[in-house]
């Protein structure tokens, strides 16, 4: 699959302070790179220890700069060139040190001091930290962050595990992937500021005995996908997730449940909290009318098992009903004749959009296509990796909100 370039046509200052962390910053810069970011890395003294220019140098294809007495710019001011084209500054690992300086508005080096030098209101300032967990909750460290927030700057973690010191607990500077989203997330337009989203993906799963049930074969990925889109975008976010393994999108807020009936419990109550639904999941439309309490044994004349089955609660109905109901947007997952199937889903569900899209083509793959069909008509969203197509969603949602506000 082509790479996906959510960077393309950004300037990116990366910093690196001193910390075991710094090796991350290696990663980092080919990861930023790679999502089609150009990168300017600026090293502390103290970095240097952990990693070099060269390698640095090497990985951004960029000249390093480490000292504000830096002789190769024309004007002798690397702290005032270094971020007047940037589109962030990124410093990755931030000591507990630099975030004191920062703090303080102190600018002994060429990093603080260019983080002073920045243009405050069009080049935002993002810090990792990454120390030790005592150092993380020291007070002074806290009033530090603190300060840092208020006065705007951006902290991105720190994520909580193995310390190079053998310690376990908050201050572990988070992975070079992880600082990629964040940072693709900071700079995505925020579309969708100020809204609420719930979102359901996945599959249910109704148990027929304690060791089998009925599901289907969704992975779950587009609605996690959605989710992690919709953040981007700015949305506060409630993703209720059937039984898959994926990891929850950084800033939402997970709800896991299994049958048809959990779901439709976590949804349907609080969905008037919500400016809008979208009802991803391929939820199980039947259940088996009762439970067996022990697994269902062969009996030895080889006659299969029969059961009764009865209909699940339609969840995206049960919300579109509701007096203050949020924009609902509906998914149908057919295995033929798309356009027909959505439209009269449409109908029967009485909401204003359904995404349809061919089951059997996309469960468990990273990539689809969709339709969108509402009242007026049609319209394809080519093939593309789930992610791309959540994004074209979630500003198609942002575009029909507009429209409908007096």
């Amino acid at each position: 699959m082509t790479q996906r370039m959510d960077l393309q046509g950004r300037h990116i200052v990366l910093g690196l302070s001193g910390g075991i962390a710094c090796y991350k910053a290696a990663e980092l810069t080919r990861g930023l790179i790679k999502a089609g970011a150009t990168v300017q890395v600026v090293m502390s003294e103290a970095a240097e220890q952990f990693i070099t220019a060269v390698t640095m140098q090497a990985l951004s294809s960029s000249n390093v700069y480490t000292s504000q007495w830096d002789a190769r710019e024309p004007n002798a001011m690397a702290h005032i060139n270094l971020t007047r084209h940037a589109d962030a500054v990124l410093i990755a690992p931030a000591s507990a040190d630099l975030m004191a300086k920062l703090a303080q508005g102190r600018a002994d080096d060429l990093l603080s001091l260019m983080c002073l030098a920045r243009p405050i209101e069009r080049c935002p300032l993002l810090l990792a930290p990454a120390m030790n967990r005592e150092m993380w909750a020291h007070p002074a460290t806290q009033r530090n962050v603190a300060l840092l927030r208020a006065d705007g700057t951006t902290l991105l973690g720190p994520g909580n595990g193995d310390q190079a010191c053998g310690e376990i607990g908050d201050g572990r500077m988070l992975e070079a992937y992880e600082l990629v989203e964040e940072l693709v997330a900071f700079l995505a337009p925020k579309v969708l500021a100020g809204q609420r989203l719930l979102i359901t993906a996945g599959p249910t799963f109704e148990p027929i005995d304690p060791v089998r049930g009925i599901t289907n074969l969704s992975s779950g990925k587009m609605g996690f996908a959605i989710a992690r889109a919709a953040h981007e975008a700015g949305a506060e976010v409630t993703l209720v997730a059937g039984p898959v393994h994926l990891p929850t999108p950084r800033g939402v807020r997970r709800v896991d449940v299994q049958t048809a009936q959990q779901m439709y419990e976590a949804v349907v109550p609080n969905a008037a909290n919500y400016s809008v639904f979208v009802a991803t999941a391929a939820v199980a439309d039947w259940r088996p009318a009762s439970l067996s309490d022990q697994k269902i044994k062969k009996n030895g004349n080889k006659v299969a098992p029969t059961f009764e089955l009865t209909e699940n609660p339609d969840i995206l109905a049960a919300v579109a009903q509701l007096p203050d109901r949020p924009y609902c947007v509906g998914f149908a997952a057919e295995s033929h004749d798309l356009l027909k199937h959505a439209r009269e889903k449409l109908t029967r569900k009485n909401v204003p959009l359904i995404v349809g899209n061919l089951g059997p083509a996309t469960f468990g793959r990273d990539d689809n296509a969709l339709v969108l069909v509402d009242a007026k008509g049609h319209r394809d969203i080519p093939q593309a990796d789930k992610l791309t197509l959540a994004r074209a969603l979630v500003s198609e949602i942002a575009q029909r909100l507009n429209a409908s506000k007096p």
